[in-house]
Protein backbone atom coordinates (compact mmCIF):
# COMPACT_ATOMS: atom_id res chain seq x y z
CA UNK A 1 0.00 0.00 0.00
CA UNK A 2 0.99 3.61 -1.00
CA UNK A 3 -0.10 7.03 0.35
CA UNK A 4 -0.21 8.29 3.86
CA UNK A 5 -0.05 4.59 5.26
CA UNK A 6 -1.56 5.22 8.71
CA UNK A 7 0.39 3.97 11.68
CA UNK A 8 0.30 1.18 13.59
CA UNK A 9 -2.90 1.47 15.54
CA UNK A 10 -5.12 -0.57 17.49
CA UNK A 11 -8.83 -0.17 18.25
CA UNK A 12 -9.36 1.89 15.43
CA UNK A 13 -12.74 2.04 14.08
CA UNK A 14 -13.25 1.20 9.91
CA UNK A 15 -16.23 1.06 7.79
CA UNK A 16 -16.70 1.01 4.08
CA UNK A 17 -18.45 3.80 2.04
CA UNK A 18 -18.76 4.58 -1.69
CA UNK A 19 -16.08 2.14 -2.55
CA UNK A 20 -13.69 3.53 0.24
CA UNK A 21 -12.74 2.04 3.25
CA UNK A 22 -11.92 4.57 6.22
CA UNK A 23 -10.49 4.20 9.43
CA UNK A 24 -11.53 6.77 12.37
CA UNK A 25 -9.15 6.97 15.87
CA UNK A 26 -7.49 4.51 17.58
CA UNK A 27 -4.13 3.95 19.81
CA UNK A 28 -0.69 4.37 19.02
CA UNK A 29 2.60 4.17 20.60
CA UNK A 30 1.68 8.06 21.92
CA UNK A 31 -1.69 7.14 22.66
CA UNK A 32 -5.10 7.73 21.04
CA UNK A 33 -5.51 9.54 18.01
CA UNK A 34 -8.61 11.92 16.37
CA UNK A 35 -6.96 11.45 12.84
CA UNK A 36 -9.18 10.27 9.49
CA UNK A 37 -7.74 8.02 6.63
CA UNK A 38 -9.35 6.62 3.55
CA UNK A 39 -8.47 3.96 0.73
CA UNK A 40 -10.26 3.47 -2.11
CA UNK A 41 -10.46 -0.42 -2.60
CA UNK A 42 -11.63 -0.39 -6.55
CA UNK A 43 -8.62 1.16 -8.36
CA UNK A 44 -5.96 -1.68 -7.44
CA UNK A 45 -4.07 1.41 -6.33
CA UNK A 46 -4.50 0.82 -2.87
CA UNK A 47 -3.15 4.26 -1.98
CA UNK A 48 -4.01 5.71 1.67
CA UNK A 49 -5.29 9.32 2.41
CA UNK A 50 -5.26 11.26 5.57
CA UNK A 51 -8.11 13.77 5.94
CA UNK A 52 -7.48 16.81 6.51
CA UNK A 53 -11.15 18.04 7.94
CA UNK A 54 -12.04 21.77 6.33
CA UNK A 55 -15.56 22.27 8.52
CA UNK A 56 -16.06 22.02 12.14
CA UNK A 57 -15.08 20.20 15.28
CA UNK A 58 -12.68 16.96 15.35
CA UNK A 59 -13.60 14.63 17.83
CA UNK A 60 -11.36 14.31 20.77
CA UNK A 61 -8.87 11.37 20.33
CA UNK A 62 -10.40 7.87 21.37
CA UNK A 63 -10.18 4.35 20.04
CA UNK A 64 -12.45 1.59 20.82
CA UNK A 65 -15.38 2.92 19.65
CA UNK A 66 -18.09 2.20 16.50
CA UNK A 67 -19.94 3.74 14.14
CA UNK A 68 -23.27 3.56 11.39
CA UNK A 69 -22.97 4.43 8.05
CA UNK A 70 -26.26 6.38 6.55
CA UNK A 71 -26.91 8.73 3.79
CA UNK A 72 -23.28 8.83 2.55
CA UNK A 73 -22.14 9.75 6.23
CA UNK A 74 -20.15 8.09 9.25
CA UNK A 75 -21.73 8.46 12.37
CA UNK A 76 -19.34 7.89 15.81
CA UNK A 77 -20.47 6.67 18.87
CA UNK A 78 -18.52 6.57 22.27
CA UNK A 79 -15.11 5.36 23.24
CA UNK A 80 -12.26 5.98 25.53
CA UNK A 81 -9.93 8.78 25.26
CA UNK A 82 -8.47 12.00 26.74
CA UNK A 83 -9.94 15.67 26.76
CA UNK A 84 -8.15 18.67 27.89
CA UNK A 85 -8.96 19.55 31.70
CA UNK A 86 -10.29 22.85 30.56
CA UNK A 87 -13.15 20.75 28.22
CA UNK A 88 -14.49 18.61 30.97
CA UNK A 89 -18.15 20.36 32.38
CA UNK A 90 -19.14 18.58 35.80
CA UNK A 91 -22.62 18.69 34.59
CA UNK A 92 -22.00 17.27 31.56
CA UNK A 93 -22.80 13.72 31.27
CA UNK A 94 -21.42 12.50 27.83
CA UNK A 95 -17.91 11.88 29.75
CA UNK A 96 -17.21 9.59 32.85
CA UNK A 97 -13.31 10.14 33.86
CA UNK A 98 -11.13 7.31 34.84
CA UNK A 99 -7.79 8.94 35.17
CA UNK A 100 -6.06 12.45 34.31
CA UNK A 101 -2.40 13.52 34.53
CA UNK A 102 -0.62 17.01 33.28
CA UNK A 103 -3.89 18.74 32.50
CA UNK A 104 -5.33 15.75 30.70
CA UNK A 105 -8.45 13.15 31.80
CA UNK A 106 -8.78 10.02 30.29
CA UNK A 107 -12.26 8.44 30.21
CA UNK A 108 -15.14 6.75 28.29
CA UNK A 109 -17.95 9.08 26.48
CA UNK A 110 -21.39 8.59 24.64
CA UNK A 111 -20.70 11.36 22.04
CA UNK A 112 -22.41 11.33 18.62
CA UNK A 113 -20.01 12.93 15.60
CA UNK A 114 -20.95 12.63 11.83
CA UNK A 115 -18.01 12.84 9.44
CA UNK A 116 -19.30 13.97 5.63
CA UNK A 117 -16.25 13.04 3.48
CA UNK A 118 -17.79 14.89 0.58
CA UNK A 119 -17.30 18.14 2.15
CA UNK A 120 -14.57 16.32 4.66
CA UNK A 121 -16.81 18.10 7.54
CA UNK A 122 -17.42 17.55 11.59
CA UNK A 123 -21.17 17.96 12.82
CA UNK A 124 -22.25 16.84 16.74
CA UNK A 125 -26.15 16.78 16.65
CA UNK A 126 -27.73 17.58 19.38
CA UNK A 127 -29.66 13.93 20.70
CA UNK A 128 -32.61 14.47 22.85
CA UNK A 129 -34.23 10.60 24.14
CA UNK A 130 -32.87 7.93 26.76
CA UNK A 131 -28.95 8.55 25.97
CA UNK A 132 -27.10 5.91 26.67
CA UNK A 133 -24.25 5.74 29.33
CA UNK A 134 -20.45 6.47 28.07
CA UNK A 135 -18.63 3.12 27.17
CA UNK A 136 -15.62 1.90 24.60
CA UNK A 137 -15.66 -1.49 23.55
CA UNK A 138 -19.38 -1.66 22.42
CA UNK A 139 -21.11 -2.97 19.22
CA UNK A 140 -22.67 -1.52 16.53
CA UNK A 141 -25.29 -1.71 13.71
CA UNK A 142 -27.76 -0.38 11.27
CA UNK A 143 -31.21 -1.69 10.23
CA UNK A 144 -32.89 0.91 7.91
CA UNK A 145 -32.79 4.76 9.67
CA UNK A 146 -31.87 3.54 13.56
CA UNK A 147 -28.00 2.68 14.50
CA UNK A 148 -28.00 -0.07 17.48
CA UNK A 149 -25.84 -0.57 20.43
CA UNK A 150 -24.93 -3.26 22.30
CA UNK A 151 -23.21 -3.86 25.58
CA UNK A 152 -19.81 -2.17 25.95
CA UNK A 153 -17.57 -1.31 28.78
CA UNK A 154 -16.81 1.72 31.46
CA UNK A 155 -15.11 1.49 34.42
CA UNK A 156 -15.10 -2.03 35.85
CA UNK A 157 -18.71 -2.48 34.32
CA UNK A 158 -19.48 -5.14 30.93
CA UNK A 159 -22.96 -3.92 29.83
CA UNK A 160 -25.99 -6.11 28.03
CA UNK A 161 -27.87 -3.19 27.38
CA UNK A 162 -29.34 -2.63 23.75
CA UNK A 163 -30.36 0.84 22.72
CA UNK A 164 -30.89 2.59 19.48
CA UNK A 165 -30.63 5.96 17.90
CA UNK A 166 -32.79 7.62 15.37
CA UNK A 167 -30.79 8.87 12.59
CA UNK A 168 -33.28 11.05 11.11
CA UNK A 169 -34.56 12.86 14.48
CA UNK A 170 -31.56 12.27 16.41
CA UNK A 171 -33.95 10.58 19.45
CA UNK A 172 -32.45 7.47 21.81
CA UNK A 173 -34.71 5.16 22.88
CA UNK A 174 -33.46 2.01 25.47
CA UNK A 175 -34.75 -1.13 24.12
CA UNK A 176 -36.04 -3.61 27.08
CA UNK A 177 -35.95 -6.95 26.15
CA UNK A 178 -38.77 -9.12 26.91
CA UNK A 179 -37.13 -12.41 27.14
CA UNK A 180 -33.72 -13.81 28.75
CA UNK A 181 -30.30 -11.40 27.74
CA UNK A 182 -26.88 -12.40 26.91
CA UNK A 183 -24.27 -11.61 29.70
CA UNK A 184 -22.95 -8.39 29.94
CA UNK A 185 -19.42 -7.78 27.46
CA UNK A 186 -17.37 -5.50 25.35
CA UNK A 187 -15.39 -6.33 22.37
CA UNK A 188 -17.57 -8.82 21.13
CA UNK A 189 -19.88 -8.29 17.21
CA UNK A 190 -23.17 -6.91 16.11
CA UNK A 191 -24.48 -7.75 12.79
CA UNK A 192 -28.07 -6.72 10.62
CA UNK A 193 -28.83 -10.20 9.39
CA UNK A 194 -32.23 -8.99 8.52
CA UNK A 195 -34.70 -5.68 8.03
CA UNK A 196 -35.41 -6.89 11.33
CA UNK A 197 -32.68 -8.76 13.11
CA UNK A 198 -29.35 -8.26 14.63
CA UNK A 199 -26.76 -11.19 15.46
CA UNK A 200 -24.27 -10.99 18.37
CA UNK A 201 -21.20 -12.91 18.57
CA UNK A 202 -18.02 -13.75 21.47
CA UNK A 203 -16.69 -10.64 23.35
CA UNK A 204 -15.36 -10.79 26.52
CA UNK A 205 -17.53 -11.24 29.64
CA UNK A 206 -17.75 -9.90 33.03
CA UNK A 207 -15.42 -12.06 34.78
CA UNK A 208 -12.82 -11.42 31.57
CA UNK A 209 -14.04 -15.04 29.29
CA UNK A 210 -13.20 -15.16 25.90
CA UNK A 211 -16.72 -16.27 24.37
CA UNK A 212 -18.24 -17.92 21.85
CA UNK A 213 -22.00 -17.89 22.71
CA UNK A 214 -23.72 -16.33 19.25
CA UNK A 215 -27.15 -14.54 19.77
CA UNK A 216 -30.12 -13.41 17.88
CA UNK A 217 -32.02 -10.07 18.30
CA UNK A 218 -35.02 -9.32 17.11
CA UNK A 219 -36.30 -5.47 16.99
CA UNK A 220 -39.56 -5.78 16.59
CA UNK A 221 -40.48 -8.65 19.48
CA UNK A 222 -37.68 -7.52 21.36
CA UNK A 223 -36.35 -10.65 22.32
CA UNK A 224 -33.41 -12.53 22.38
CA UNK A 225 -32.48 -16.00 21.09
CA UNK A 226 -29.71 -17.78 21.42
CA UNK A 227 -28.29 -19.42 18.56
CA UNK A 228 -26.25 -22.88 17.82
CA UNK A 229 -23.23 -23.65 15.43
CA UNK A 230 -20.63 -25.45 15.01
CA UNK A 231 -17.61 -22.85 16.58
CA UNK A 232 -18.48 -23.14 20.08
CA UNK A 233 -14.80 -24.08 20.35
CA UNK A 234 -13.63 -20.95 18.86
CA UNK A 235 -14.31 -18.20 21.65
CA UNK A 236 -13.14 -14.54 19.89
CA UNK A 237 -13.19 -11.00 21.16
CA UNK A 238 -12.15 -7.81 19.49
CA UNK A 239 -12.88 -9.30 16.26
CA UNK A 240 -14.64 -8.24 13.01
CA UNK A 241 -17.84 -8.92 11.50
CA UNK A 242 -20.10 -8.23 8.37
CA UNK A 243 -23.19 -9.73 6.87
CA UNK A 244 -22.09 -12.32 3.43
CA UNK A 245 -23.98 -13.80 1.12
CA UNK A 246 -27.60 -15.14 1.57
CA UNK A 247 -27.85 -13.66 5.08
CA UNK A 248 -24.45 -15.59 6.19
CA UNK A 249 -22.88 -13.90 9.06
CA UNK A 250 -18.50 -13.57 8.41
CA UNK A 251 -16.61 -13.31 11.45
CA UNK A 252 -12.79 -12.81 10.94
CA UNK A 253 -9.51 -12.39 12.86
CA UNK A 254 -9.37 -10.90 16.87
CA UNK A 255 -8.18 -13.15 19.85
CA UNK A 256 -8.98 -16.28 21.42
CA UNK A 257 -7.73 -15.08 24.87
CA UNK A 258 -7.76 -12.00 27.11
CA UNK A 259 -5.28 -10.30 25.51
CA UNK A 260 -4.57 -7.63 28.60
CA UNK A 261 -3.10 -10.63 30.18
CA UNK A 262 -2.13 -13.20 27.79
CA UNK A 263 -1.70 -12.02 24.03
CA UNK A 264 -0.64 -15.17 22.11
CA UNK A 265 -4.16 -16.41 20.87
CA UNK A 266 -4.72 -13.89 17.71
CA UNK A 267 -6.65 -15.28 14.68
CA UNK A 268 -6.69 -15.53 10.92
CA UNK A 269 -9.57 -17.78 10.07
CA UNK A 270 -12.99 -17.10 8.69
CA UNK A 271 -15.91 -18.44 10.53
CA UNK A 272 -19.08 -18.18 8.58
CA UNK A 273 -22.33 -18.66 10.34
CA UNK A 274 -26.05 -19.29 8.37
CA UNK A 275 -28.48 -17.09 9.56
CA UNK A 276 -31.12 -18.42 6.64
CA UNK A 277 -31.91 -21.59 4.62
CA UNK A 278 -29.76 -21.16 1.64
CA UNK A 279 -31.42 -21.18 -2.13
CA UNK A 280 -30.88 -24.55 -4.51
CA UNK A 281 -28.30 -22.32 -6.23
CA UNK A 282 -25.72 -21.86 -3.19
CA UNK A 283 -26.45 -25.35 -1.88
CA UNK A 284 -25.53 -26.78 -5.48
CA UNK A 285 -22.39 -24.40 -5.82
CA UNK A 286 -21.81 -25.42 -2.17
CA UNK A 287 -21.52 -29.46 -2.90
CA UNK A 288 -19.34 -28.43 -6.68
CA UNK A 289 -16.74 -26.71 -4.48
CA UNK A 290 -16.15 -28.90 -1.52
CA UNK A 291 -16.04 -31.97 -3.63
CA UNK A 292 -14.37 -31.14 -7.17
CA UNK A 293 -11.02 -31.63 -5.40
CA UNK A 294 -11.63 -34.81 -4.53
CA UNK A 295 -13.25 -36.10 -7.60
CA UNK A 296 -11.96 -36.08 -10.73
CA UNK A 297 -14.58 -36.07 -13.14
CA UNK A 298 -16.16 -33.36 -10.99
CA UNK A 299 -13.09 -31.02 -11.19
CA UNK A 300 -12.79 -32.09 -15.34
CA UNK A 301 -16.43 -30.33 -15.52
CA UNK A 302 -16.14 -27.50 -13.66
CA UNK A 303 -14.46 -25.59 -16.93
CA UNK A 304 -17.59 -26.57 -18.82
CA UNK A 305 -19.66 -24.29 -17.09
CA UNK A 306 -21.10 -20.78 -18.84
CA UNK A 307 -18.36 -18.24 -17.90
CA UNK A 308 -19.88 -16.49 -15.27
CA UNK A 309 -21.35 -19.80 -13.34
CA UNK A 310 -17.79 -21.53 -13.78
CA UNK A 311 -16.21 -17.72 -11.95
CA UNK A 312 -18.49 -18.14 -9.23
CA UNK A 313 -17.83 -21.95 -8.45
CA UNK A 314 -14.55 -21.44 -8.85
CA UNK A 315 -14.23 -18.92 -6.41
CA UNK A 316 -16.38 -20.68 -4.02
CA UNK A 317 -13.35 -23.25 -4.51
CA UNK A 318 -11.02 -21.43 -3.38
CA UNK A 319 -12.43 -21.24 0.31
CA UNK A 320 -12.44 -24.83 -0.11
CA UNK A 321 -8.56 -25.47 -0.51
CA UNK A 322 -6.98 -26.96 2.54
CA UNK A 323 -4.53 -24.09 4.08
CA UNK A 324 -0.70 -24.90 4.78
CA UNK A 325 -0.78 -22.29 7.05
CA UNK A 326 -1.99 -23.34 11.05
CA UNK A 327 -4.73 -21.76 10.23
CA UNK A 328 -7.25 -22.47 7.58
CA UNK A 329 -11.06 -21.20 6.48
CA UNK A 330 -13.51 -22.49 8.85
CA UNK A 331 -17.23 -22.68 6.50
Amino acid sequence: MTGDIPPLMSGTCGCHLNNHMYIFGGCNDNGQTNEIYRVKLTDRQYAWTKIVHRFGSVPSPRDKLSCWVYKGRIIYFGGYGHKLLAEIDSRNRSFIEDDSSEGFVWGWNNEVHIFDPTQSSWAQPQTRGCTPAPRAAQACATLGNRGYICGGRVKETRKNDIHCLDLDTWTWSEIVPVSNVPVGRSWHSLTATSDSTLFLFGGLSMDCKPMSDGWLFDVDTKTWKEVAHQFKNKPRLWHTACQGRDSDVVVFGGSCDYILLVDTGHCNDALVFQMAPYPLFRICEDYIAKNASNCDVLRKQVPLLPPKLCTAVKRRMSFYRPSKKKHSHVL
